[in-house]
């Protein structure tokens, strides 16, 4: 008979933090930041909980990662430990072992209960190459509709799905600044959902029903995600919520 795996001890406390993807680190995926983020607990010793099995694992859980590609000055996750830790001492020896970009900008101890339940919308800043005008009149056109759908490939084959209703509020702005020539801005607050619609979901739908050409590279940075608040629109903090 196979010998039976050691059973790992519970957490004692568990931590909530929030970081941030940076410039060239955007292009980062979820996979990387995951190895880079265990390689970082490892060399700042924090006394992580292991899950039990025949291959433990960190107690480590991601919720409502950007798509690679994307900025973020919101990602969150949660770690369980097998000790009582400083918050702050933590967070520093964090951010010293992580590379310049991917960046800890607040640790919370966890109040318990489910991290993604809390992250219900993202606030988003979408930097185009159009003219405000142009970019006005496409989010009219889009605000306009009911529904607008659009394509995607997934994992699973290429899907069509309604992007208009995730979309919570959409306004254009310009950019400003010396240099920046014919651009704008987008400021986008997103439902989540199934399916889940990201902010170049709803740039193919401005361009489909509104004409926008958005350039090559339009740099998508996510402001907030988090509890969303119904009667305003607003996007909350996760890490401010009691669940």
């Amino acid at each position: 008979m196979r010998e039976q795996p050691e059973q790992q001890a519970p957490p004692v406390q568990r931590l909530r933090i929030r970081y941030a993807k940076r410039g060239r680190l955007r292009f980062t995926s979820h996979r990387d930041f995951s190895r880079a983020f265990e390689r970082a607990v490892f060399r700042a010793r924090v006394p992580m909980a292991y899950s039990s099995g025949f291959n433990p694992h960190p107690r480590i859980s991601y919720a409502g990662a950007a798509p690679t590609g994307s900025a973020s000055e919101a990602e969150y996750l949660e770690i369980g430990l097998a000790e009582v830790v400083d918050v702050a001492a933590v967070r520093a020896s964090l951010e010293e072992a992580l590379p310049d970009g991917l960046d800890i900008l607040e640790v919370a101890v966890s109040p318990g209960g489910s991290l993604a339940d809390l992250l219900q919308a993202s606030h988003w800043r979408l930097d185009v190459a159009a003219e405000e005008s142009d970019a006005g009149a496409a989010v009219e056109a889009f605000l306009g509709q009911e529904s607008v759908e659009v394509e995607r490939m997934t994992k699973k084959g290429l899907r069509t799905f309604d992007c208009r209703a995730a979309v919570l509020s959409l306004e254009a702005g310009p950019v400003t600044g010396a240099g920046v020539g014919a651009r704008s801005t987008l400021d986008l607050v997103l439902r989540h959902g199934v399916p889940s619609v990201r902010p170049d979901d709803v740039l193919t739908g401005l361009a489909a029903v509104g004409g926008l050409q958005a350039g090559p590279a339009p740099l998508l940075t996510r402001l907030a995600q988090g509890p969303l608040e119904e009667s305003t629109g607003t996007v909350g903090d996760p890490l401010a919520a009691r669940t």
